[in-house]
């Protein structure tokens, strides 16, 4: 019997400048593939984030909080299957 072995992607934004959180975030955004998904982890709850996530690619990306404060935030970001708005090109 074998094992499927999975390393999920995530980033912990508390550590990033302010200024680079989102930009970071998007990078490692563009490379999920459809039905993968990442994890951030924040010190707030990441609403500015989720706003912008669907003001870019609506309907692309699902959002699920796995920790909801006070102090760590945590969210599963999922690239939804087979879908595509034509907004980013292919992202």
């Amino acid at each position: 019997m074998t094992e499927a072995v999975t390393s999920k992607r995530s980033i912990d934004v508390r550590v990033i400048p302010h200024f680079e959180r989102h930009q970071r975030v998007f990078g490692m955004l563009e490379s999920l593939g459809s039905g993968e998904s990442m994890e951030v982890t924040a010190d707030h709850d990441p609403v500015p984030l989720q706003y912008q996530l669907e003001m870019n690619y609506p309907g692309v990306f699902k959002c699920a909080y796995l920790e909801n404060g006070p102090n760590v935030w945590r969210l599963e970001i999922e690239r939804r299957d087979g879908r595509c708005c034509g907004v980013c090109g292919g992202l």
